[in-house]
């Protein structure tokens, strides 16, 4: 990165409350030759605000305000790296959730280890995500993570936090023309369509300065379509070798009850047979890039049975008790446990058992939301991914 000089873009909706704050403190800890560019898709007066504070501000600041925000917040932030004057560029909110003191350590970082992305990460040691505002939205976050890092385990690997907004990268590094934004999580756009570097800073998740979140069920319904945009990564060979899995399940029981074998036994030989049916399948058609990442041929095999194993004896009785004790519809019931045991056991063998190295560690510092330093001792191609 040349000099320290950068453009924070700051896409916003609504923000007019926190924007006289965000600016003071940017103003206050950002390096010489920064920029603001704040991206504005609001319907109340946070562009009036953004245009006062331009007036005393130190550093420059400058408004785009989008009568058509095409993409939500992900297209509000393309067009701030399209318009931006530096090369290397920080995205952040404007709630002040993302504290703007780690902005000086991002670009430090992207100058100093020379990656294309530095991410702001809630998920490595010194990291927090404690300002979201209930644990309900913690885990529905964690989930998304998890269930993103499962589909797009080599893009990922060395990012633990796909789902934040806070992050330093090279623009030049990334075709905009190849991104499709679509709502709140342009880092995942960005992180799989491209083969990028990536190193992570952790960072306390502060809660907001003021007004409220803007997370809502829709915005949920676009993280689906932009997974679904992204081709979910390995799942459509995985859901393959599953559905044969269980053909030759239903296969192998009904030729073994055929020959006199009872229909237990039958049952207990077809289920073992096709959870080794399964793993050769899974090595040869789904994860073959990601055999050699971690663990050896034994190690695998027995993790992966275990598991199967082990969630064939949890899944089975959970639908009696959704249909005796919570009155679901049996075939409902059947087919939900059905479809969480199929996203569990994509989700075990692409996170555990054939989970990629990380290239690098990640670094101790961490900033919190006010700006002090936190001790380590204290933290604990373009295009998809290539199957």
């Amino acid at each position: 990165m040349t000099g320290s000089s950068a453009t924070i873009i700051v896409p916003t909706y609504n923000e007019a409350p926190n924007i006289v704050e965000l600016v003071r403190r940017l103003s206050a800890t950002v390096p010489d030759g920064c920029e603001i560019l704040v991206v504005d898709d609001s319907t109340d007066d946070t562009p009036d605000v953004v245009r006062a504070v331009a007036l005393t501000s130190t550093v420059p600041v400058r408004l785009i305000h989008r009568d058509e925000p095409v993409g939500g917040l992900g297209g509000a932030v393309v067009e701030g790296l399209r318009e931006a004057s530096h090369r290397w560029c920080v995205v952040m909110d404007g709630d002040l959730q993302h504290p703007p003191e780690m902005v000086p350590v991002l670009l430090e970082t992207g100058r100093g280890t020379g990656v294309d992305v530095v991410v702001a990460s809630r998920r490595i040691a010194g990291g927090s995500s404690d300002g979201l505002a209930d644990a309900r939205r913690r885990v529905v976050s964690s989930a998304a993570i998890t269930l993103t890092r499962a589909m797009f385990p080599r893009r990922l690997r060395d990012c633990t936090d796909p789902m934040t907004g806070f992050f330093a990268l090279d623009r030049q590094r990334v075709d905009l023309d190849a991104l499709q934004p679509e709502g709140f999580k342009i880092l995942l756009e960005i992180l799989a369509r491209h083969r990028l570097t990536v190193v992570e800073e952790p960072f306390v998740f502060a809660e907001r300065f003021a007004g409220t979140s803007k997370a809502t069920l829709s915005q949920g319904v676009r993280f689906v379509r932009q997974l679904a945009r992204l081709r979910f990564g390995r799942m459509p060979m995985f859901a393959l070798v599953g559905v044969l899995g269980a053909v030759a399940n239903l296969a192998i029981m009904a030729g073994l009850i055929a020959i006199g074998v009872p229909y237990l036994a039958g049952a207990a030989v077809a289920a073992v047979a096709t959870i080794l049916g399964n793993f050769v399948l899974q090595e040869v058609l789904v994860f073959p890039d990601l055999r050699a990442e971690g663990r050896s041929l034994g190690s695998r095999f027995a993790a992966s049975f275990l598991f199967n194993v082990g969630e064939a004896a949890l899944r089975l009785p959970l639908p009696w008790l959704l249909v005796e004790h919570a009155a679901v519809p049996s075939v409902l019931a059947q087919g939900g446990t059905l479809v969480a045991a199929f996203l569990a056991r994509f989700v075990f063998l692409a996170r555990v058992v054939y989970r990629p190295r990380r290239t690098r560690p990640a670094s101790p510092l961490v900033i919190d939301a006010v700006g002090a330093e936190v001790p380590e001792s204290l933290g604990s191609d373009t295009g998809p991914e290539t199957r």
